[in-house]
Protein backbone atom coordinates (compact mmCIF):
# COMPACT_ATOMS: atom_id res chain seq x y z
CA UNK A 1 0.00 0.00 0.00
CA UNK A 2 1.53 3.05 -1.22
CA UNK A 3 1.29 6.13 1.62
CA UNK A 4 1.15 9.73 -0.26
CA UNK A 5 0.23 11.85 2.62
CA UNK A 6 -1.69 12.75 5.15
CA UNK A 7 -4.61 15.54 6.10
CA UNK A 8 -4.72 17.22 9.21
CA UNK A 9 -8.57 17.66 10.56
CA UNK A 10 -9.96 21.12 12.03
CA UNK A 11 -13.19 21.25 13.64
CA UNK A 12 -14.97 24.81 13.22
CA UNK A 13 -18.04 25.80 14.73
CA UNK A 14 -19.60 27.54 11.82
CA UNK A 15 -20.05 28.38 8.61
CA UNK A 16 -18.52 32.31 8.88
CA UNK A 17 -16.11 30.32 11.24
CA UNK A 18 -15.47 27.90 8.14
CA UNK A 19 -14.81 30.61 5.87
CA UNK A 20 -12.40 32.61 8.12
CA UNK A 21 -10.62 29.83 8.80
CA UNK A 22 -10.37 28.21 5.13
CA UNK A 23 -9.48 31.73 3.95
CA UNK A 24 -6.39 31.59 6.39
CA UNK A 25 -5.63 28.12 5.20
CA UNK A 26 -5.63 29.13 1.30
CA UNK A 27 -3.09 32.21 2.18
CA UNK A 28 -0.74 30.41 3.98
CA UNK A 29 -0.79 27.56 1.62
CA UNK A 30 -1.53 29.24 -1.88
CA UNK A 31 -3.73 26.89 -2.66
CA UNK A 32 -7.61 27.26 -3.17
CA UNK A 33 -10.12 25.73 -1.28
CA UNK A 34 -12.17 22.68 -2.81
CA UNK A 35 -15.47 22.90 -1.18
CA UNK A 36 -17.90 20.51 -1.03
CA UNK A 37 -20.49 19.53 1.87
CA UNK A 38 -21.24 15.44 2.95
CA UNK A 39 -23.90 14.35 5.44
CA UNK A 40 -24.56 17.94 6.80
CA UNK A 41 -21.48 18.79 7.19
CA UNK A 42 -19.62 21.50 5.42
CA UNK A 43 -16.12 20.96 4.22
CA UNK A 44 -13.08 23.21 2.97
CA UNK A 45 -10.24 20.86 1.64
CA UNK A 46 -7.10 23.41 1.55
CA UNK A 47 -3.42 21.54 1.09
CA UNK A 48 -3.18 19.21 3.73
CA UNK A 49 -5.73 20.51 6.04
CA UNK A 50 -9.48 19.77 5.83
CA UNK A 51 -11.75 22.22 7.59
CA UNK A 52 -15.21 21.18 8.55
CA UNK A 53 -18.42 22.44 10.37
CA UNK A 54 -21.14 20.99 10.99
CA UNK A 55 -24.02 19.66 13.48
CA UNK A 56 -22.00 18.30 16.41
CA UNK A 57 -23.64 14.64 16.28
CA UNK A 58 -21.75 14.69 12.78
CA UNK A 59 -18.60 16.52 14.10
CA UNK A 60 -18.56 14.42 17.20
CA UNK A 61 -18.39 11.24 15.06
CA UNK A 62 -16.01 12.64 12.61
CA UNK A 63 -13.56 13.95 15.81
CA UNK A 64 -12.94 9.97 16.54
CA UNK A 65 -11.19 9.91 13.44
CA UNK A 66 -7.38 10.15 14.34
CA UNK A 67 -6.02 11.40 10.43
CA UNK A 68 -6.92 10.90 6.96
CA UNK A 69 -4.26 8.98 4.93
CA UNK A 70 -4.04 9.27 1.23
CA UNK A 71 -3.05 6.24 -0.53
CA UNK A 72 -2.66 5.06 -3.93
CA UNK A 73 -5.53 2.95 -4.21
CA UNK A 74 -8.33 2.63 -1.51
CA UNK A 75 -8.90 -1.30 -2.88
CA UNK A 76 -5.25 -1.89 -2.22
CA UNK A 77 -5.23 -0.21 1.17
CA UNK A 78 -8.57 -2.62 1.68
CA UNK A 79 -6.86 -5.62 1.24
CA UNK A 80 -3.61 -4.48 3.12
CA UNK A 81 -5.21 -3.22 6.05
CA UNK A 82 -7.52 -6.06 6.56
CA UNK A 83 -4.46 -8.76 6.08
CA UNK A 84 -2.58 -6.79 8.99
CA UNK A 85 -5.94 -7.24 11.41
CA UNK A 86 -7.93 -4.09 10.88
CA UNK A 87 -11.18 -3.97 11.14
CA UNK A 88 -13.22 -1.75 8.27
CA UNK A 89 -15.68 0.35 9.84
CA UNK A 90 -17.15 1.56 6.67
CA UNK A 91 -16.56 1.72 2.68
CA UNK A 92 -15.06 1.90 0.84
CA UNK A 93 -17.36 4.45 -0.28
CA UNK A 94 -17.35 7.34 -3.34
CA UNK A 95 -16.99 10.81 -1.58
CA UNK A 96 -16.45 13.77 -4.11
CA UNK A 97 -12.64 13.76 -4.49
CA UNK A 98 -12.50 10.17 -4.78
CA UNK A 99 -13.33 6.90 -2.31
CA UNK A 100 -12.49 6.64 1.14
CA UNK A 101 -12.65 3.61 3.98
CA UNK A 102 -12.56 4.34 7.67
CA UNK A 103 -10.82 1.63 9.22
CA UNK A 104 -9.99 0.39 12.91
CA UNK A 105 -6.42 -0.46 13.71
CA UNK A 106 -5.59 -3.30 16.55
CA UNK A 107 -4.54 -0.85 18.97
CA UNK A 108 -7.74 1.07 18.74
CA UNK A 109 -6.79 3.96 16.68
CA UNK A 110 -9.58 5.17 13.36
CA UNK A 111 -7.83 6.30 10.23
CA UNK A 112 -9.84 7.64 7.12
CA UNK A 113 -7.94 6.21 3.85
CA UNK A 114 -9.02 8.00 0.92
CA UNK A 115 -7.69 8.25 -2.91
CA UNK A 116 -8.40 10.33 -5.91
CA UNK A 117 -10.00 7.93 -7.40
CA UNK A 118 -8.17 9.22 -10.77
CA UNK A 119 -8.91 7.47 -14.48
CA UNK A 120 -7.84 3.92 -13.39
CA UNK A 121 -10.66 4.13 -11.38
CA UNK A 122 -13.20 5.78 -14.42
CA UNK A 123 -13.07 8.92 -12.33
CA UNK A 124 -11.66 12.28 -13.38
CA UNK A 125 -9.26 13.85 -11.03
CA UNK A 126 -10.56 17.17 -9.14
Amino acid sequence: MEILGTTLRIYVDDTAALDTTAAFYERITGTRAQRFERGGVSVAAVGCFLVMSGPREEIDLLRKVTATVAVKDVEEAHITLTAAGAQIVAGPVATPVGRNLIVLHPDGSVFEYVDRGGPSHGRQEP
